[in-house]
């Protein structure tokens, strides 16, 4: 069954049954209806080429993310599972494609083949090559995280300096005088990855107006990693409590805890900006800033629907800052 078929049943043109399908010019709420209901009648499904040709979209969005050799985070996997949702919302695909290592040529594809009608790009750096690849190709695009200076980028990110902070200041109220921040990779942040970094910073202006000491280290993104932070860690004298940004060391640290004789959260505080399952998870269950990922996600698809519908709009961004969930993970700073 095809368009013509249809507009023959229906008694008009093929354009007509095309503009009906596509929206692309007004039709008569009576001939939209006729040629609906022969549509129904013959159970029509436009098949995806024909279909994009009529409406000139592919009804596919791209998304950009790490590498497979790179295990995926809870959070990044949140963004993965929501982009999708999302977008099934709207009725589109989404075509997943790899950025970083040896990846590149995957990335220059989605570009140059015109195969999406725009990119949702994750894990995005301060000074990112791929943000002004894609400004240059005229691509459609949001982004999960921003660069240094995102003025002219459409985005979505979560607040991490502001809510390192706030986690300084929660365990610097509990009394806590000299606390460490858990960043991610030491390759991350040489490559000035945005969260890394604006943890970094958030991190040192809190100690700094709380007067307290504070200690940062790079950790891998592995357990294994986090066992070996924490023996880092407990060299450093007076420490009792720390701040993580680094999910997939979390449970690695955990036990490089126990490991220690170190009972969490009489002996020890430990509070971060991870997602919200993984910190309802841990135990005990974790005080932190639950990365609203979900929501995330699914405004990218939204405002990259939305620079697609009208290409000339001024930019557009949502910063997430949700609050300190308080769980089971601290407390006062132990006694000498």
């Amino acid at each position: 069954m095809n368009i013509g078929e249809i507009a023959r049943r229906a008694g008009v043109s093929r354009s007509t049954v095309s503009y009906a399908l596509s929206g692309k010019r007004t039709v008569s709420e009576a001939t939209r209806r006729r040629i609906q209901d022969v549509i129904t009648e013959l159970d029509f499904r436009p098949n995806a080429s024909a279909r994009a040709l009529a409406e000139g979209r592919t009804r596919t969005l791209g998304l950009v993310v790490p590498p497979a050799s790179r295990r995926l985070t809870a959070v990044q996997l949140d963004f993965v599972a929501s982009v999708v949702d999302a977008a099934a919302v709207h009725d589109l695909d989404v075509l997943l494609s790899p950025s970083g290592g040896d990846h590149d040529r995957s990335f220059e594809r989605l570009l140059g083949g015109r195969r999406v009608d725009g990119v949702v790009l994750m894990e995005v750096r301060l000074g990112d090559q791929r943000v002004e690849r894609l400004s240059k190709s005229g691509l459609p695009f949001v982004t999960i995280g921003r660069v240094r200076h995102p003025e002219s980028t459409w985005w979505v990110d979560v607040d991490f300096e502001a809510l390192v902070s706030r986690c300084v200041h929660h365990l610097a109220d509990l009394g806590h005088e000299r606390v460490v921040l858990i960043n991610r990779s030491p390759e991350l942040v040489t490559s000035g990855y945005g969260p890394a970094m604006r943890a970094s910073a958030g991190f040192s202006a809190a100690v700094g107006a709380r007067g307290v000491e504070g200690t940062e280290v790079a950790c891998a993104d592995d357990a294994q990693a986090g066992e070996a932070c924490v023996e880092e860690i407990l060299r450093i004298p007076g420490v009792t409590a720390a701040v993580t940004v680094n999910e997939a060391a979390l449970t690695g640290v955990q036990r490089g805890l126990q490991r220690a004789g170190l009972r969490m959260p009489q002996d020890f505080s430990l509070v971060g900006v991870v997602a919200q399952h993984l910190a309802e998870d841990l135990q005990p269950p974790l005080t932190a800033a639950d990365v609203p990922a979900v929501e995330m996600g699914r405004q990218a698809v939204e405002l990259l629907q939305e620079r697609i519908a009208v290409p000339d709009a001024m930019p557009k961004h949502r910063l997430f800052a949700p609050p300190i969930s308080l769980r089971a993970s601290t407390a006062p700073r132990p006694r000498a």
